[in-house]
């Protein structure tokens, strides 16, 4: 936990990484959990909040003298080779069945997670240009989330062009956010926020931003945009 930080930041992003991970898990369940590939994601993703945050706990993604740091080579970096797996082995059979509806309402979920990154700004754990009052703006992803769900899946059709458009407009603003957050992490590499750098998501909870919510929401974006251009299941 972080000293100065009021608790109620601290609930808010629980709260938020529970509820993340809920949604994606009720998607896995609506494919009828049949094989092992989703079973094992399941478990998976359990298994990593639960590992993280012990780790976080830790003290383990505060050492700053390795590179690259802990944060990303321990937290993002295995669950986006998951996906590509994933992606590469069972796109016919889990993925192909996964609802893209769940798959984008999802990301109403990066709301509460901008304002805690605000929050986390304000008592000095973030840098400024890791929120809205900065160099992100994934917020709008989060605010669109909804809108685009009531208007491509109305009537009973799915419209694909317009799911296309904004998965790969929130993916791009999911990269800036993540390029940000890189290079203002203490490292020989750090470019931004050389006052105040990224340290915030370094510790419990705030670690499951880095290692479970930035990955499931880039999951759920690409196996959307495979599933829109491939035709697969729509």
């Amino acid at each position: 936990m972080i000293g100065n930080l009021p608790a109620y930041v601290s609930v808010i992003f629980i709260l938020t990484a529970l509820l993340t991970v809920g949604i994606f898990i009720f998607a896995i369940l609506k494919t009828g959990i049949r094989s092992w590939s989703a079973k094992f994601l399941i478990g998976f993703v359990l298994f990593w909040m639960v590992l993280h945050g012990v780790l976080a706990a830790s003290g383990f993604f505060q050492n700053f003298n390795v590179v690259p740091p802990r944060v990303f080579a321990f937290g993002v970096l295995p669950f986006f080779i998951l996906t590509f797996v994933y992606l590469l082995f069972f796109r016919r059979g889990l993925l192909a069945d996964l609802p893209l509806t769940v798959l984008t309402i999802i990301h109403i979920i990066r709301i509460p997670v901008e304002f805690s990154l605000l929050l986390l700004s304000q008592y000095g754990q973030v840098p400024i240009e890791m929120t809205f009052e900065g160099r992100n703006f994934d917020i709008l992803s989060g605010i669109t989330a909804p809108i685009v769900y009531l208007l491509a899946f109305r009537g009973g059709r799915v419209n694909r062009m317009l799911l296309i458009i904004w998965n790969i407009g929130a993916l791009a603003l999911l990269a800036n956010i993540v390029t940000i957050a890189v290079l203002a992490v203490p490292s020989p590499f750090q470019t931004i926020g050389l006052n105040q750098p990224n340290i915030g998501v370094t510790y419990f909870p705030f670690i499951w931003l880095p290692a479970v919510i930035v990955p499931i929401v880039f999951f759920c974006h690409v196996v959307s945009l495979w599933r829109l251009v491939a035709k697969e299941n729509i």
